[in-house]
């Protein structure tokens, strides 16, 4: 896999518990939201490649089943999938911080797979995340977006309530070749 130095910009954004969560104006009844319960490093794996492979997600690409179990292993940590005509289209983790940090809850992975992009999905699967970020925590919902994101994703957050609380710059090394199957990516 070829990579390649770019500049990247990461935008932090958070919701307060009490700012209003807007959710998309239409309903979806083709989408359905499930908890995976049972900690499953292939699920999260699966999960984490499917969606993430066109945006760089790469940090977790070599980890070994030990480290997968290790990681969801971690308290709080939840993994939700949403569901279009029963197939997954996306999910999201969420990761509270100490009850007492004021760190609140972190949206830690979130993301369609590629074939449900472009579908009015994202809107009904950020509400979700933030309705049971909520649900788990004591204070905000966060997570971050950058560059090298879907361009529609800070649009996305904004859109639903979230605002930017911090913005950082660093080259980081991205990946500009190869895929997670022949032919399994259709191009950007």
């Amino acid at each position: 896999m070829a990579t390649e130095s770019r500049m990247v910009r990461t935008t932090y954004l958070e919701i307060a518990p009490d700012a209003p969560l807007r959710p998309p104006a239409r309903p979806r009844p083709d989408y359905a939201l499930r908890q995976a319960v049972a900690a499953s490093p292939e699920f999260n794996r699966f999960l984490y490649t499917a969606v993430g492979w066109r945006w760089n997600w790469n940090s977790r690409l070599g980890w070994n089943h030990d480290r997968w179990q290790e990681y969801l292993a971690h308290p709080g940590l939840e993994t939700w999938a949403g569901y279009m005509d029963g197939v997954p289209a996306g999910y999201f983790e969420l990761r509270p911080g100490p009850a007492r940090s004021g760190e609140g809850v972190e949206i830690v992975q979130f993301g369609l797979l590629p074939a449900f992009v472009g579908r009015a999905l994202g809107g009904y699967l950020l509400c979700d995340a933030v309705a049971r970020g909520r649900e788990i925590g004591t204070g905000r919902v966060w997570l971050h977006t950058c560059t090298e994101d879907h361009p529609h994703a800070l649009a996305n957050y904004r859109a639903r309530g979230l605002q930017p609380f911090k913005v950082e710059q660093k080259t980081e090394d991205v990946l500009v070749d190869g895929e997670p199957w022949p032919g399994a990516q259709p191009p950007r």
